[in-house]
C-alpha cells in the first residue's frame, strides 16, 4: 500500500518534547502530511526539515508511513514551495517579492539578499547546490523566477537538489529507527535545541525591532 495512515502501537511513546509532539503530528496526518511540512518549509524557512524528515525515516522505519511515499511527497512538496516562490519572482521582480516578505516576522531582508547574491554568482547551479544549504535553500527561487530561468531546468535542479537532501535525512531517520536508544537521545537532543532556537528567535526579534524603531526615529 502507498500509505498505512495507521500508526504501529507504542512508535512515537518514547519521543517526548516538542520532538514528541511532531512526531505524532506526523504520524497522524501521514505521507501527505509530510509534504504539507516540506512545503511550508520551502516557503517559510523556520520550519525545519532537519527534524520533520528524520522523523518521518524513523516512522517509517517502524512500519506508520509508506517509505517511498514519504520521499516522493517530501521532495512534490519541496518543489510545490518552491515553484511558488518562483512564480511569485517571475510576477512581482526581485525588489518587490523582497520588500513584502521581509515584513514577515521570522525572516529578515539579509537573507534574500544573501540568496540572490549566490543566485548571481553561481547561477543555475545555485538551484542544485542551494537546496542543501540552510537559508538559502528556501529562497534561491525568487531571483530565480525573477531572472526568468528557464522552468525546465529550474525544475530539474530543484528536484535533483531536493530529492537528495530529503532523501538523506529520510534514510537517516530510516537507519537509525530501530535503535530506540539512539531515538531518545535524538530526541532529547532536539528538545533542547528547539527550546534554544525558539528562545534566541524571541530575542533577536525583538532585539531587530528595537532597532528599526531607533532607525525610523533617526
Amino acid at each position: 500500500m502507498w500509505g498505512t495512515g495507521v500508526a504501529s502501537a507504542g512508535s512515537t511513546d518514547n519521543l517526548g518534547g516538542l520532538v514528541g509532539f511532531a512526531a505524532r503530528g506526523i504520524e497522524s496526518l501521514g505521507e501527505w502530511g509530510v509534504g504539507l511540512f516540506t512545503l511550508a518549509e520551502t516557503v517559510l524557512p523556520p520550519i525545519p526539515s532537519e527534524v520533520i524528515l528524520p522523523l518521518a525515516g524513523y516512522l517509517a522505519k517502524q512500519g506508520s508511513l509508506n517509505l517511498l511515499l514519504v520521499f516522493i511527497t517530501s521532495t512534490m512538496g519541496a518543489y510545490a514551495g518552491a515553484l511558488l516562490l518562483y512564480w511569485l519572482g517571475a510576477k512581482l521582480g526581485l525588489e518587490r517579492s523582497i520588500r513584502g516578505l521581509s515584513k514577515l516576522p521570522l525572516v529578515d531582508r539579509e537573507d534574500f539578499d544573501n540568496a540572490a547574491d549566490w543566485f548571481r554568482r553561481h547561477g543555475r547551479s545555485s538551484i542544485f547546490f542551494g537546496r542543501l544549504l540552510p537559508g538559502v535553500r528556501s529562497l534561491i527561487s525568487l531571483p530565480a523566477g525573477a531572472s526568468s530561468m528557464h522552468l525546465a531546468t529550474f525544475s530539474l535542479y530543484t528536484l535533483a537538489g531536493s530529492g537528495l537532501w530529503n532523501g538523506a535525512l529520510i534514510g537517516l531517520g530510516y537507519a537509525v529507527g530501530s535503535q530506540y536508544q539512539v531515538i531518545e537521545q535524538y530526541s532529547r537532543f532536539l528538545n533542547y535545541a528547539v527550546y534554544a532556537a525558539l528562545g534566541l528567535m524571541v530575542v533577536w526579534l525583538v532585539v531587530r525591532s528595537v532597532r528599526r524603531s531607533k532607525n525610523a526615529r533617526s
